[in-house]
This record gives C-alpha cells, sequence and structure tokens, in this order.
C-alpha cells in the first residue's frame, strides 16, 4: 500500500537543504534541538500570530561554537525589520534571553512572490476558514493566484469539520501537475492549522514550481501574468 511523504523530506540532501545546520555530541544534540524548536515558536508566535503578521514562511539555524545565526524568510521584511532595525534587533535580545546563547544579527531574505510558497497560501487559507468563508471558493481562488503566478500545479487539501459538518472529513483541489515521486521536481509543501468555532482544521498545500535545472524567463509572460519557464 502506498504511504505519503513530506515532499521537504523526501528531498533532502538530493534537491533541498536543511534547515538547521549544526553538528553536536550526543549528549547536546538534545538540547539544541530543543533550542531550534524554542527559536522557531517564539519567531511564529510574535510574527506570524499577532500583529505586525509579518508573513514569516521559514526559520533557518546555523550554528557555530561561539553564536547561533538566525534566518528568517518573510514576505514582509519591513515588517520584521523596523524603524531603524528596532524590531529586528528587539527580536535578537528576545532570542538570546530565550537560549541563553550569543545570538548573531538575524538575517532576513525577502520572499519575491508569496503566492508561490506553499506555507504562506496555506496560511492565507486557514485565516479566510478561520472568518467562514466558504472552503470551495476559498480553493478556487487561491489556485487560480497561484497558477497566474507560475506555478506549474498545486494541490490543495483540507480537513476537518468543513463548512460546520456534523461529520470531518478531507476535501482535495488540484490544478495542473504535482509530481510527488519526481525528485528534480521543485515541489514546495507547506502546512497550517486554522482553529474554528466547529473545531480544527489542517490545510496542507503542494505547490510544483518546475524542474530543478530550469529558469523563469522574466520576460517572456503568458496571457494572464503566468511566466513560461524554459531550460537553461
Amino acid at each position: 500500500m502506498g504511504q505519503k511523504v513530506n515532499p521537504l523530506g523526501f528531498r533532502i540532501g538530493i534537491t533541498e537543504d536543511w534547515k538547521s545546520k549544526w553538528y553536536a555530541p550526543k549528549a547536546a544534540f538534545g538540547d539544541f534541538l530543543g533550542e531550534d524548536f524554542k527559536i522557531r515558536k517564539l519567531i511564529d508566535a510574535k510574527l506570524n500570530r499577532r500583529p505586525p503578521f509579518a508573513a514569516v514562511s521559514d526559520v533557518l539555524i546555523e550554528r557555530t561554537r561561539e553564536e547561533v545565526t538566525v534566518t528568517i524568510k518573510t514576505a514582509r521584511p519591513g515588517l520584521v525589520i523596523g524603524p531603524k532595525g528596532a524590531e529586528i534587533d528587539k527580536l535578537r535580545e528576545e532570542l538570546e534571553d530565550l537560549i541563553h546563547r550569543k545570538i548573531a544579527p538575524v538575517k532576513v531574505i525577502e520572499i519575491k512572490n508569496p503566492d508561490l510558497n506553499a506555507q504562506l497560501v496555506a496560511e492565507a487559507i486557514g485565516e479566510q476558514l478561520k472568518k467562514r468563508a466558504s472552503f470551495r471558493r476559498v480553493l478556487k481562488m487561491r489556485m487560480e493566484s497561484t497558477m497566474q503566478a507560475g506555478a506549474k500545479g498545486i494541490r490543495i487539501q483540507v480537513s476537518g469539520r468543513l463548512g460546520g459538518a456534523e461529520i470531518a472529513r478531507s476535501e482535495k483541489a488540484t490544478t495542473g501537475s504535482v509530481p510527488l515521486t519526481t525528485l528534480q521536481a521543485d515541489v514546495n509543501y507547506g502546512y497550517a492549522v486554522a482553529k474554528t468555532t466547529f473545531g480544527t482544521i489542517g490545510v496542507k498545500t503542494w505547490i510544483f514550481r518546475g524542474l530543478y535545472g530550469e529558469e523563469v524567463l522574466e520576460t517572456d509572460v503568458r496571457p494572464g501574468g503566468a511566466l513560461r519557464r524554459g531550460r537553461r
């Protein structure tokens, strides 16, 4: 019987890189892993779960003997950095107080196209479901905007008491091609949870952005705004 696997974990070491990069002796491994979890949890709670809602999709962590380097990927870098870097400095101080280690200046990477980031798409769907929007309408709108942004395919799955139904169920919607078992495929995966008055709804998103080794031809735009990809 076929089993489902996380698309990112499936490709780590082949086409995807690790989100935490460090080496630790056996005695310290658990401590470092716990610290990474705390760092990601704090950043998510501070920047995603309450204002300014900075649309953070990823947190990358690197360690040396002297310090910890944190890199934040966000669609709204201005909100993360703040005026004259005040917010990012405050965040660094909070992280140092949390794990009691020296934190290097936090790096911020801008996500140029949020519609092609599966985590941000999943979070956006979850926010709309919290407001009791029709899940079918939400999925249709999100798939259209993602395809117009240049994706080759998108699959979305929502699970829970959809529309307030008594019995929980799962619904899937797919547009284009999403080759989950092709290692060369650039499949971005995101997962979010929407806590509604009816219960918890899980949102999973897969976005196929093309094959590795391809590049987007910015000057070659299809009608409707979608970009055509060409091989190098």
